[in-house]
């Protein structure tokens, strides 16, 4: 029998209060700061939606330029941390390299348990959130070349976040038009209320560690396929499908056996996730364009958007962001398993802004549960010496 007094998931348990980003679920609406996501993607960079997230306004031209300098004044790591990384194994997850790599940083950028004073030290807050912003696309960007033998390729000050992220993984000069569709998928990535990594920085931050454990917990949770890991088993089940003539018998059978399909559905929205219509008309124009590869991947992707609404749709279930990002960044020719990696570079902005929200009033988690364990019960003795 259910416990009325336990809520699995703690779906519904509203933990905390934040003025950070808001979801309408029934109308498919999302803002950050109470600005549409719509107008931040068509008007704005991620540069300024991550600034707008940290301190809760639109910056002025002079506090958003100061705040791209320090962005690309520190985008380099200590060579500490590539030696680090050297001893990796090359066939690891790029998630597992980031989990380890940021959690790393705490000791080379020592910062640690925050005093009450620190906590109220804004500038001290803002400047550390800046630095791990600016680090983890270098951090992924580094991996990306050594777990293939190459030397890490250096960051440009010259490039904004995502052109020189893409110059970083690829050695090449970034297209702009490829730089345009990153910026914004960091955008739309990078805040979504209090989701299951967000809710781990708000229990790693209320116990006042330094903010590389905090994203480092985050980073961790992200991971799971049930979370940030989404995008990339799309792109896996693209391949597994094959051909647009297999999508039809391919949906029929996961929905015989009611397995999940990737890329469909949301916990929160009951109508179309707004990200992944942004990134849908965006996908189409760039295709129409010439600027996407128009693979059969890309081709199978379309049939399966089409025919698996067509099945679902009625019922409320939707393409949500991470079947338009999956196939984007598939398109754009980046590797699957970057998929999070991206996204969590992304959400590092959102994540880090929870963590300042929570330092303002903090309270230490500690829920409790419903035991349902043993009753009381006698320890016999016996001697055991005999037993064998």
């Amino acid at each position: 029998m259910a416990d009325t007094n336990v809520a699995p998931g703690l779906e519904g348990v509203a933990a905390t209060h934040s003025s950070i980003s808001h979801i309408d679920g029934a109308a498919g609406l999302l803002s950050y700061r109470g600005y549409a996501i719509d107008d931040l993607v068509a008007h704005s960079s991620f540069e300024e939606v991550a600034l707008l997230l940290l301190d809760g306004a639109l910056p002025d031209g002079a506090d958003l330029k100061a705040f791209d300098e320090g962005l690309r004044s520190h985008r380099q790591v200590k060579y500490n941390v590539r030696e680090i990384m050297k001893f990796m194994p090359v066939t690891g997850h790029p998630m597992d390299m980031l989990h380890c790599a940021v959690a790393s940083l705490g000791m080379f950028y020592p910062q640690q348990e925050l005093s009450d004073a620190e906590r109220e030290n804004t500038p001290h807050l803002d400047a550390m959130a800046m630095r791990i912003i600016a680090r983890m696309p270098t951090i992924v960007a580094m991996w990306e070349q050594m777990r293939f033998g190459n030397d890490p390729i250096v960051p440009r000050t010259d490039l904004n976040h995502a052109a020189n992220f893409l110059y970083m993984i690829s050695g090449k000069e970034p297209n702009p038009a490829l730089a345009k569709i990153l910026d914004t998928c960091l955008i739309l990535h990078a805040e979504h209320t209090i989701n299951a990594s967000t809710f781990s920085v708000l229990v790693t931050g209320s116990t006042l560690t330094n903010p590389y454990h905090v994203i480092g917990s985050a980073i961790g949770t992200l991971a799971g396929p049930l979370h940030g890991g989404a995008n990339q088993k799309v792109v896996e089940m693209l391949e597994e499908i094959g051909s647009v003539a297999k999508v039809g018998a391919y949906l029929d059978a996961k929905m015989a056996n009611k397995e999940k399909i990737w890329g469909f559905g949301h916990r929160v929205y009951k109508t179309r996730d707004p990200r992944a219509a942004i990134l849908k008309e965006m996908m189409e124009k760039l295709a129409s364009n010439g600027h996407l590869r128009h693979s059969q991947l890309f081709e199978i992707a379309i049939e399966v958007e089409k025919q698996a609404t067509d099945r679902l749709g009625p019922k409320g279930i939707h393409a949500n962001v991470d079947f338009y990002s999956g196939v984007l960044y598939h398109e754009m020719g980046i590797k699957a398993d970057l998929f999070t990696p991206i996204f969590a570079m992304a959400r590092s902005a959102g994540w880090l802004a929870h963590w300042r929200e929570q330092l303002a009033d903090n309270r230490i988690f500690r829920p409790t549960q419903v035991y349902n364990g043993a009753s009381p019960r006698a320890y016999v003795v016996v001697d055991k010496r005999n037993q064998a």
